[in-house]
């Protein structure tokens, strides 16, 4: 197994979350730090990928939510507290360079944390994240962006949060009569994202063969001190174009 950092934190804005990744990201490019996995929660947001169409974005005017654009893949999606994301910082050089595969291994770690709890899902052919069957119903989003090889942004379990801004606020992952599910609504029971976290660390590690160190987080902000990421981050890096044998310029893949 190779060593790997995690980072357990608490509600971070999205805004301060991207910051950490790209941050990170550029220190796991350089070889200044192992890969890097982050746990959190975010205050409502709702978070725009690439894909995002006008017509997916329906919030009402009092709805107390913030939207933000963001640099993965897919349409749009919701964020917020009873929800637990996941944001792998990996070099894919160590991981065999291959993109669906790195999307699969992300659901399969989704799929091996719920089923801790005695549910299992699953995916479903053509359709990204984890499923629960019969009826579908989505219980994890995924969406990655990947540039040089090096991964942001990843998934999103619903643990215990009502799914109601997931179509009420938009067409979430551009499915129009998509239902939504949480670990806790499936058990018809509370569970904490603090209840999940553990089991969601241990699974990640088995699918991505990794043994991890955990990362102190600063109390308040929740964000780790780094000046020495934030000068790897400051440095120039090379450009090369998609599919040299450095890695690939920019893939995005979401819901």
């Amino acid at each position: 197994m190779r060593g790997a950092y995690v980072m357990q934190l608490g509600s971070v804005p999205y805004s301060e979350a991207r910051d950490l990744q790209r941050s990170l990201a550029a220190a796991v490019s350089q070889g200044a730090i192992p890969d890097t996995v982050l746990f959190l929660e975010h205050p409502p947001v709702i978070t725009l990928g690439r894909r995002t169409e006008p017509g997916e974005i329906h919030v009402p005017d009092d709805a107390g939510v913030d939207v933000v654009e963001t640099d993965r893949g897919g349409k749009s999606t919701y964020h917020g507290p009873g929800q637990l994301v996941c944001y792998p910082i990996l070099d894919l050089n160590r991981h065999g360079r291959d993109v669906k595969t790195y999307c699969r291994e992300l659901e399969e770690s989704a799929i091996r944390t719920v089923r801790h709890f005695g549910i299992e899902a699953a995916r479903i052919e053509g359709l990204t994240g984890v499923w629960l069957e019969r009826p579908p119903r989505k219980i994890c989003s995924i969406g990655v962006h990947i540039s040089r090889w090096v991964t942001t942004h990843g998934y999103a379990l619903n643990v215990d949060l009502d799914p109601a801004p997931f179509t009420d606020w938009i067409t979430a992952c551009g499915l129009d009569d998509a239902a939504f599910t949480t670990i806790a609504r499936e058990l018809d029971r509370p569970v904490s994202v603090g209840d999940v976290r553990p089991h969601a660390v241990e699974a990640f590690g088995e699918v991505f063969d990794l043994t991890f160190e955990e990362l102190p987080a600063e109390e308040g902000a929740g964000l780790w001190p780094q000046p020495v990421h934030a000068k790897v981050a400051g440095k120039p890096t090379h450009s090369h174009k998609a599919g040299e044998a450095v890695g690939v310029e920019q893939v995005s893949l979401g819901p």
